[in-house]
């Protein structure tokens, strides 16, 4: 893969960076780097679109700074316009997943002007997720876990990583674990959490946004064992254009990597 090196916001970024045409920012989640787009990346370099596929801060081969404060949602959406900038890149389509479709959805919400359409793949609008009952909290226990500092981080790498073999992700422990052995890495990916989930965003009332103006596809598989779907199929309550929402059965959480024909033949047409 074409993979590239800018200093965003006085921050390093990897950058895979494929293809020509329309541009499609894609935004992968935890514990993930923008390699695991590769399926997508080939794809839609494949149907004339340019692929843009960051190391999220935190991630891969980008920089990871020290402190929960450097990983709240409107510096992360700082670093992925400041990529945009630097790619002479004014406006794409956001595709996201996990994490990546969270960063989507601010995106889509303080920058419009930056996204053409928006894919969720996963994740659905914040406002959607923190209103989707009981069951999606017992779904999110995780998250309450990973805000203690130390333990977190003892939970998720005892018995090496063993944490990660509950998700079920064929072919991506090695990568994961690789990248989250090393120093400061995995709390980088848990400051995720602890800077944009804290405790009590779990018994609040969810937060309330501008509704999203841009076109919006969902994307959700039955086999999800962290996200239900009414987070995902509520979103349409905040989205002012058009929403398409799409249920994968029989299908994980990692729907690009595990569901990726079925995922790319939904992007090639939302997109077009």
């Amino acid at each position: 893969m074409v993979s590239k090196s800018l200093s965003i916001n006085g921050l390093d970024f990897n950058v895979i960076d494929e293809g020509e045409g329309t541009p499609v920012v894609l935004l992968h989640g935890f514990p993930d780097r923008g390699e695991m787009w590769r399926a997508q990346i080939d794809a839609l370099s494949a149907a004339g679109y340019r692929a843009i596929a960051p190391d999220l801060r935190g991630f891969g081969d980008s920089a990871a700074p020290e402190g929960v404060e450097r990983y709240g949602m409107l510096d992360l959406l700082g670093d992925v316009t400041g990529i945009m900038d630097a790619l002479e890149v004014p406006k794409a389509h956001v595709v996201g997943h996990d994490w990546g479709a969270g960063l989507a959805w601010i995106a889509a919400t303080f920058a419009p002007e930056r996204v053409e359409k928006l894919v969720a793949v996963s994740v659905g609008h914040p406002t959607a997720f923190g209103s989707a009952g009981f069951e999606q909290r017992q779904r999110s226990w995780y998250m309450l876990a990973f805000q203690f500092v130390g333990i977190a981080e003892e939970l998720v790498s005892r018995e090496d990583f063993a944490f990660f073999t509950q998700w079920g992700e064929d072919g991506a422990f090695d990568r994961w674990r690789a990248d989250l052995t090393r120093p400061g890495r995995l709390t980088a990916g848990l400051n995720w959490y602890r800077a944009n989930v804290p405790p009590e965003s779990l018994i609040r009332p969810p937060m309330e946004l501008p509704p999203v103006t841009v076109p919006v596809m969902g994307v959700w598989s039955d086999q999800d064992g962290a996200l239900g779907e009414a987070q995902m199929a509520g979103s349409a309550k905040y989205v002012a254009g058009e929403f398409r929402f799409e249920r994968l059965d029989g299908v994980s959480h990692w729907i690009p990597t595990s569901a990726a024909d079925r995922l790319n033949a939904l992007l090639l047409d939302f997109l077009a």
